[in-house]
Formats: C-alpha cells, sequence, structure tokens
C-alpha cells in the first residue's frame, strides 16, 4: 500500500558539489528536503516510485523504465563525484505494466532511449539515501495525453501498489513556474506567479481536484514541469484520505520550488477526483450542446458516426442554403478537458459545399489528425466542437495588417505553406501566431515568407 506521497522540486543548483554556495540562497528548500527525507527513513518503504518530468517523454505514451539497475550522476553540472545507483522493483513494473494493457492506458517499458538516471531522478534520491537506502525504484516518465490519462496511470500505480501488498512511496518531481523573473533563465511572464499561487494553495491543502482544472494555455505560460507529476501522484491517491502539509516555498532564481508531504490515512470514497471532474465536463459539454448551430450540429454528427460505425454520412436534410449551396475552406477543432484533441481542414474549398467540408474535415479531425490517436467512442460525451469557415486570403506585406484575434494567417515558403486560425487560447502576438504557422509547415524561424490573412466566421 502506499504509505506516504512526496512533492519535491528538482534544482541540481540545491546540491551542494552543484551549487558550491549558491545553494544556500535556497535554504528553506534544503531545510524542507531533509525533512523529507527523514519522513521517509521513517516509512521504510520496500519501493519508490518516482515521476519525473525528465525521463524520456512521448506524445501518448507513458514510458516506465525497464530493466534492472540504473546510474546516474551529475556531471553534466560540474559535479562529476557525485554518484548513484539503484535497482529497480521489476515485479512492480511488471504488474503495472500488466494493468496498464488491460485498461487500454498506453504505458509500457518499450522506447529507452537513455538508460542514465536524469536529474529530476537523482536530485529527490540524494537526499533520500542520506535518510534510507534500502528500497527498489519504478522510475515513471510523463506524456503528452491528458491530465485525466496521468490521473489514471496514477490510478494504476495505487492499484498495483494495494495488489502486491508492498510499503510504497512516492515520490512527484517537478519546479514549478519558471517564468518568476524578468533576470531568471526564462524571463518573466505575469501568468508565473498565478501558477505557483494556485498550484501551492491546491497543493498545499490536498486539494488533487484542482490539478484537473488548470488549462494548457496557464500551464504552458507559466512553463511548469511539475503538474503532471503531480497529477500522477494525485491519481495513486484515489479515493484515499490524506494529512497534507505544506513544508516549503519559494523563487528566488526566478524558479517556483514547492515542497509538500501526504501521509495516508485510509479510505475517503469522496476524493475520487477524476470521477467528480469527468461528471463536471460531461455536463458542461451536455450544456454546449443544446446551444450548438447547424454547422456544429453537423460535424458533431459526422465525428459520431464515424467514430461508432466507421462510416461518413451525407449531408443532412433540412439544412441551410448557405452550407449546401456555398464552398470554402473548413477547420474542425474538436478539444476534450479544454486541451485540443484533434484539428483539421482545408484552406481552400476542395468540396461541392461547405456541408460536404465540413463532413470531411469533422472526420479527419477525428481520426486523422497525426498529433493524436483516432477518437474512441467512450470520449464522445466529452468532446467540444468548433467549426471555423475561412473567408478568401488576402496577400499582406505588413505584420501591420495583422491581427491575432481577427485575422488568420498563411505563411509560404517555396512549396511549404502552413496556416494559424484566429483568436486562439494562449496566442497573444503576431510574431506567436506566425513563429507557430511557420512550425507547423516545417519552415525556418528566420525565413523570410510570403504572408497572407483571411478572416473565419467561427461557430459553436
Amino acid at each position: 500500500m502506499i504509505t506516504g506521497a512526496f512533492m519535491v522540486p528538482h534544482p541540481p543548483l540545491i546540491i551542494p558539489e552543484v551549487g558550491r554556495g549558491k545553494e544556500r540562497k535556497i535554504q528553506d528548500t534544503i531545510d524542507a528536503y531533509h525533512e523529507v527525507g527523514i519522513k521517509i527513513g521513517q516509512l521504510k518503504p520496500e519501493t519508490i516510485i518516482l515521476i519525473s518530468p525528465h525521463q524520456v517523454m512521448y506524445a501518448d505514451y507513458f514510458h516506465i523504465s525497464p530493466g534492472r539497475q540504473a546510474e546516474g550522476d551529475f556531471k553534466q553540472f560540474g559535479a562529476y563525484e557525485v554518484k548513484m545507483e539503484v535497482s529497480y522493483d521489476t515485479d512492480f513494473v511488471e504488474n503495472l505494466c500488466r494493468m496498464a494493457e488491460t485498461s487500454g492506458l498506453q504505458a509500457g517499458i518499450l522506447g529507452e532511449r537513455d538508460k542514465q538516471l536524469d536529474h529530476g531522478t537523482l536530485v529527490p534520491l540524494y537526499f533520500i539515501n542520506k535518510y534510507w537506502k534500502e528500497y527498489d525504484l519504478v522510475r515513471v516518465g510523463l506524456s503528452g495525453l491528458s491530465l485525466t490519462a496521468h490521473y489514471e496511470l496514477g490510478q494504476l500505480i495505487g492499484e498495483t501498489a494495494k495488489m502486491l501488498g508492498k510499503n510504497v512511496v512516492i515520490i512527484a518531481s517537478g519546479d514549478l513556474s519558471h517564468r518568476l523573473k524578468e533576470d531568471g533563465p526564462y524571463g518573466y511572464h505575469r501568468e508565473g506567479a498565478e501558477y505557483d499561487r494556485c498550484i501551492m494553495e491546491a497543493m498545499g491543502s490536498g486539494d488533487f481536484g484542482k490539478l484537473l482544472e488548470f488549462s494548457e494555455d496557464i500551464c504552458e505560460k507559466a512553463g511548469e514541469c511539475g503538474h503532471r507529476s503531480f497529477t500522477i501522484m494525485a491519481g495513486a491517491l484515489d479515493s484515499t484520505k490524506v494529512e497534507a502539509k505544506q513544508i516549503s516555498y519559494e523563487g528566488p532564481f526566478g524558479v517556483g520550488y514547492g515542497i509538500c508531504t501526504y501521509n495516508t490515512c485510509g479510505q475517503d470514497l469522496n476524493r475520487n477526483f477524476k470521477d467528480q471532474y469527468e461528471e463536471k465536463e460531461r455536463k458542461r459539454i451536455f450544456k454546449l450542446r443544446q446551444l450548438e448551430d447547424e454547422y456544429v450540429r453537423l460535424a458533431r454528427h459526422a465525428v459520431e458516426e464515424y467514430v461508432r460505425s466507421g462510416k461518413k454520412i451525407k449531408a443532412l436534410e433540412g439544412i441551410s442554403w448557405e452550407m449546401y449551396g456555398s464552398r470554402a475552406g473548413v477547420f474542425v477543432s474538436i478539444k476534450k478537458e479544454g486541451s485540443l484533441r484533434g484539428c483539421m481542414g482545408t484552406i481552400c474549398a476542395s468540396r461541392p459545399s461547405i456541408a460536404d467540408e465540413i463532413i470531411e474535415n469533422a472526420v479527419s479531425a477525428a481520426s486523422r489528425d497525426p498529433r493524436f490517436s483516432p477518437i474512441k467512442a467512450e470520449e464522445l460525451d466529452m468532446l467540444a466542437i468548433s467549426v471555423d469557415v475561412l473567408g478568401d486570403a488576402e496577400k499582406i506585406d505588413s505584420l501591420d495588417k495583422l491581427d491575432v484575434k481577427r485575422y488568420g494567417v498563411i505563411v509560404t515558403k517555396g512549396y511549404k505553406r502552413g496556416l494559424l486560425l484566429p483568436n486562439l487560447e494562449g496566442v497573444d502576438t503576431v510574431k506567436e501566431q506566425i513563429a507557430i504557422a511557420k512550425r507547423k509547415a516545417g519552415i525556418g524561424e528566420h525565413e523570410n515568407v510570403q504572408l497572407e490573412r483571411f478572416e473565419v466566421v467561427r461557430h459553436y
């Protein structure tokens, strides 16, 4: 069973041999780390599950380190003498992978790129090993999957610990915002301090349900690296009563470092945060569906029919002349839990009507977006859908003629062409808009491009 859990940061600077005196500027974090080490020494875990954002990461797969042992050191940070070796809990890994396969969650031991322990693992173990060494390790990475998928992986970790009857401790390794100060390593963004305030409030009180409600936009702008680690830990403590304690928080170098501890205190079925969150989302989507116009209703019907039967619908009777008698480029965007789940479209009309364009692109967004796996039937009641009908593209010769809220942009370099829609969450400047469009097209950041702008009519 899980006897304790810990949220910790991983600044290499905190290691004296790396910091060489600079670590004293985050003495509160060092003191808190020793308190964590002492608690773990008292718990005497047989297995430590360590979740690190600096493990290998895949878009649609959780990597769990394979093998019997691994080594690591701090030589990349100038401390060649600080090394460690760990033994992996192969029994736990095998059973966790089996549970993931049974549940349909994409997680396992495939895709190992670097056997060396990463610093997100090494920093916590440096302090833990001062107080307890008689453990085997399970090292878990993150993915580009949804926050609820991370929570589900945590649930499987909790179930595995319970099934094996082992004394297990979980370490969620992760720094908070990296954008707290102008002179910090990643600059300043106003969302940084707001993110840290909210995350420490949630984690310090043990209100893990709030983890699932953070938008992708604020996490990206804050430049955090631990949110998904914390969410996996929260899932491992699903339906478990915990005593939460915030030990420290500081960010003198422009990066937030927070440490919290969680003692487990039996069962609490009211702490089933993923179930509660998904029920709220279903109710929200149900309300949205009542307000959808005919463009979105058509797109949703196309998605649902294709996902359930593999068949494309034909344009429905009773649709407006505007949809049936006009042609235009169309983009269909699908979101799940506030994050993009699929988006495909056409810059210019390629079908006999807007209605046919919507059907084709809705099916493509649900099943052919190369960034995501195809949508499954069990996801359908969690999807928010929007349809953008594009106006004619107009060539422009100046950035002054762009507006991220009003105009989408098309960038062209030779045969490469990229498009970005207007008024997207997280895209606040024209420079950001063009940079993203270039990346989508595979055009270099500093290459000159032909610019075009267009307006859209967005349907929800």
